[in-house]
């Protein structure tokens, strides 16, 4: 049974944020929550970030960095990672966490890479890759997820 994803990404201010998000609305019976391995803490979401999710009608705004630990995997009943390399250093720094910890792009083999300090245009193309693997996922979720 799914109660709890958590969504990952390096700073916690593009990708995992906008994930989160994107999935709360899709998934609208369980907690979404988004960490990153090494977070920007307390940082607001990238401006980049914030006028795109706005342009799809998403605000994101009120979220703030928080680092990934130990509490929120193991709170976590699924873990969304944007890229192969964050899924192995979650399993190297966590290994408890293992079972649990896939891609947001594993069910079509994509990452998404990292839009930080780069155009707009990286930006647009982060969140049409979020969107559609939580596309993927959220059906999978809401399947499993306790009513």
């Amino acid at each position: 049974m799914i109660q709890t994803v958590l969504m990952v990404c390096v700073g916690n201010i593009c990708r995992s944020p906008t994930a989160e998000y994107i999935l709360r609305q899709e998934a609208k019976n369980i907690r979404v929550v988004s960490a990153g391995l090494d977070a920007l803490v307390g940082c607001p979401v990238d401006e980049n970030a914030l006028r795109v999710a706005a342009d799809f009608g998403l605000d994101i705004s009120p979220h703030r960095a928080q680092q990934l630990n130990g509490a929120l995997l193991s709170s976590a009943d699924l873990v969304l990672v944007m890229e192969g390399a964050h899924k192995h250093e979650i399993m190297r720094r966590h290994p408890s966490a293992s079972g649990k910890v896939f891609r947001l792009g594993e069910l079509e083999n994509f990452d998404v890479t990292d839009p930080y300090r780069k155009s707009l245009e990286h930006f647009l193309e982060s969140f049409r890759l979020i969107q559609h693997g939580v596309n993927l996922w959220a059906p999978r979720i809401q399947a499993l997820a306790i009513s």
